[in-house]
């Protein structure tokens, strides 16, 4: 277990080495001044505009060569000092991500963690199950195919327009305060449902197919055909299957996890809610380097985490992995 997780972690940290340095020099190569957009919100001032700039370029230390600029990043990483946000000026960075954070993972941990549960149950259900295997699987193959932003649009409209049940923009009221009671919950809920539901149902699609291959994979083995010999039921057949058909699919969780992440960021446009994703189109067009980097720095160590907790799962819920790191070669 020793080696397999030293040997993770050296493969992480290069990662994270790279997606640091590539989400420093990618805001960087941006066309634009964001000094220059900061200074436009006081065009109707007389006289200081070149001191004000002068000192705004000392404040976020753009006046520093490159090489330098690059060291103070790996300095902020470590010290979550990510400067100040230039469209939300004088906040902090960090103030800004701690906010939005909380709806991002309101969203996305329900959505992974129940479509990944529902999704296995269906599939293995349709992979034993014929009538329902032809019944369910053109939904399972239509909800797979769906990008993210197309269907946020089909639910907002069917369930916001038409029906009116849910609200399509937000994530509360214009009248309600955030705190904890009980109605600011329920219409924080309200808001949440739509995002929520639209994640849930791409992912489901995608879980219940992979499931359901490996499902028919799996009673075609060896072992399922003795154990129908033996006149073992459907149900106990399935339940060893699901036992080993399960394995790829956490393997597979951790190669979605970042594009469950990138999902986020088109939904959350689409129902204009606050989450990292919102945030980030906002810093791209207003040239916001140092949020834009908090941001992108936030979600690579999310996708990092992920991945690296789905692996520690797989560790434990597959001896061979084990065993892998004890053989002699």
């Amino acid at each position: 277990m020793g080696k397999y997780l030293r040997k993770k972690l050296i493969v992480y940290l290069i990662t994270f080495v790279l997606a640091v340095t590539i989400n420093f020099i990618i805001p960087r190569l941006m066309p634009g001044d964001p000094i220059q957009s900061l200074l436009s919100r006081f065009s109707g001032m007389e006289g200081g505009r070149e001191i004000l700039e002068n000192q705004l370029t000392l404040l976020f230390n753009l006046n520093q060569p490159l090489w330098q600029q690059y060291l103070n990043f790996w300095k902020s990483v470590f010290t979550l000092d990510f400067g100040i946000s230039i469209i939300q000026f004088p906040t902090p960075v960090l103030d800004i991500i701690k906010r939005a954070i909380v709806y991002d993972l309101s969203v996305l941990l329900p959505a992974i963690i129940l479509s990944w549960i529902v999704g296995n149950k269906l599939g293995a259900y349709s992979g034993t199950d014929k009538k329902m295997d032809n019944a369910t699987m053109p939904f399972f193959y239509f909800l797979a195919s769906s990008p993210y932003f197309w269907m946020a649009g089909i639910v907002a409209f069917f369930f916001g327009v038409k029906l009116g049940w849910f609200p399509i923009s937000g994530a509360y009221g214009s009248t309600s305060t955030p705190g904890f009671r009980l109605s600011f919950i329920l219409d924080f809920i309200h808001h949440w449902f739509l995002p929520f539901f639209t994640m849930f149902l791409v992912q489901l699609g995608g879980w219940a197919i992979g499931m359901r291959n490996m499902i028919i994979y799996e009673r075609s083995s060896n072992y399922s055909k003795y154990m129908s010999s033996l006149g073992a039921s459907d149900g106990l057949i399935r339940q060893y299957g699901f036992r080993n058909g399960v394995l790829p699919q956490v393997t597979g969780l951790a190669l979605r996890i970042g594009r469950i992440v990138g999902g986020a960021i088109t939904v959350q446009v689409v129902f204009n809610y606050p989450g990292l994703g919102r945030m980030m189109l906002d810093a791209v067009q207003n040239q916001d380097y140092f949020l834009l980097q908090g941001i992108f720095l936030t979600i690579v160590t999310m996708v990092l985490v992920a991945n690296f907790i789905v692996d520690i799962i797989y560790m434990f819920i597959d001896p061979r992995v084990r065993l892998s790191f004890t053989e002699e070669v």
